[in-house]
C-alpha cells in the first residue's frame, strides 16, 4: 500500500467517518473510553484520601494516557497530509489546517500540561491538574454538540446579539440601581457598581445564591424589578438559541431529503449515493429513526417500492 494509501486509511480510522468501518468505530470506542478515564482521575485526584491511595496508579495511568494521546496526535497530523491533493497544497496544507483547528488545538492542549510539567518544574500543580480538564473536549472528534450550538448561533445572530444587549443595559442599568441604593446601608456588599454587577447578575439569571440581598425598602423594589426583568431577558435569550437548534435540524433535514430525492429519480440508490448520503447523515448528526423516516416519506411521494431502497442503503 503506497503512502498516500495508508495516510487515508489513518484518516478514515481516526475520524470515524465510517459506521461499518470495525477499525474506525474501535477507535471511537477507545479514545472516548480513555478521555471518559481521565476526567474521572483528575477528580480522584482531588480528594486527598484517594489521592494518597491510589496516587502512584494514577501517576502511571497519566503517563501512559499521555503516551496514547501522543501517539494520536502525532497519527492526527500526518494522516490529514491526504485531506489536499498536491495540486491544492498537498500535505503540508492539511496538517496546518489540522494543527490551526479547533480539534487539533483541543488535542495539543490535551497533552500538553504534561510536558510542561516536566519542562518547567516550577508550575503549579494544581492548575496543571485543571487544565487536564479540557481532555474532554476531545470528545468533539465524535460528537458536533459544540459545532451544532457554534452553527445555531450564528443562524441566530441578530436575534441573539439583541438578546445579549437588552441583558446587557437590564445589568448595567439594575446593578447601578441597587449600588445607589443600598451601598450607604452594607457598604461591604454593595460598595461598588462592581460588586453590584455580581447582585444583579445572579438575580437576572434567577440562580438567587443569598448570599447578597438589599435591606433596605428602595432596594428591595429594585430587587423585585430585577427579578421580573430577568424572567423576561434570560427567557428571550434561551428561546432564541432553543428556536435556532430547532431551525438548523430543519434545515438540514430538508437538505437530506433533497439529495435523497435527487438520488431516487432513478428508483434506485447507488453505491456512491449510498456513501453520500451516508457522510451526510452523520455530518448533520441525523439519527438512524430521522433518516429512515425521511427515506420513507420520499419513497411515498415518488412511488419508489421501498424494498429497493431500503435494501440499497440505511441512511
Amino acid at each position: 500500500m503506497h503512502k498516500k494509501s495508508l495516510q487515508t486509511r489513518y484518516l478514515e480510522i481516526l475520524e470515524g467517518n465510517h459506521a461499518d468501518d470495525h477499525w474506525s468505530r474501535f477507535s471511537q470506542l477507545f479514545i472516548t473510553s480513555l478521555v471518559l478515564a481521565n476526567i474521572i482521575a483528575v477528580v480522584m485526584e482531588s480528594v486527598p484520601a484517594m489521592a494518597s491511595r491510589f496516587g502512584t496508579a494514577l501517576q502511571w495511568f497519566e503517563w501512559v494516557s499521555v503516551a496514547i494521546f501522543s501517539i494520536e496526535y502525532l497519527a492526527r497530523t500526518w494522516a490529514h497530509g491526504a485531506r489536499y491533493k498536491v495540486t491544492a497544497g498537498g500535505a503540508w496544507r492539511g496538517r496546518k489546517a489540522y494543527i490551526t483547528s479547533f480539534y487539533g488545538l483541543v488535542d495539543l492542549a490535551a497533552i500538553a500540561p504534561f510536558y510542561l510539567q516536566v519542562l518547567l518544574p516550577g508550575l503549579d500543580l494544581r492548575v496543571l491538574r485543571i487544565v487536564r480538564l479540557v481532555r474532554v473536549f476531545k470528545l468533539s472528534h465524535y460528537s458536533s454538540a459544540i459545532e451544532d450550538l457554534i452553527h445555531a448561533i450564528e443562524g441566530e445572530k441578530r436575534s441573539f446579539i439583541a438578546a445579549l444587549y437588552l441583558l446587557l443595559i437590564v445589568l448595567l442599568l439594575f446593578g447601578s440601581l441597587m449600588y445607589f441604593a443600598e451601598h450607604s446601608a452594607q457598604p461591604d456588599k454593595f460598595g461598588s457598581i462592581p460588586q453590584s454587577l455580581y447582585w444583579a447578575a445572579i438575580t437576572l439569571t434567577t440562580v438567587g445564591y443569598g448570599d447578597v440581598s438589599p435591606v433596605t425598602w428602595v432596594g428591595q423594589m429594585i430587587a423585585v424589578m430585577t427579578a421580573f426583568m430577568g424572567v423576561c431577558t434570560v427567557a428571550l435569550l434561551t428561546g432564541i438559541v432553543a428556536n435556532a437548534f430547532a431551525n438548523q435540524l430543519a434545515r438540514r433535514r430538508a437538505i437530506f431529503e433533497a439529495e435523497l430525492r435527487q438520488a431516487l429519480k432513478d428508483g434506485e440508490l447507488h453505491e456512491d449515493e449510498i456513501a453520500r448520503l451516508e457522510q451526510m447523515k452523520k455530518a448533520f448528526n441525523l439519527s438512524d429513526n430521522q433518516a429512515q423516516s425521511i427515506l420513507a416519506n420520499v419513497e411515498m411521494e415518488n412511488k419508489v417500492p421501498p424494498t429497493d431502497a431500503h435494501n440499497k442503503t440505511a441512511p
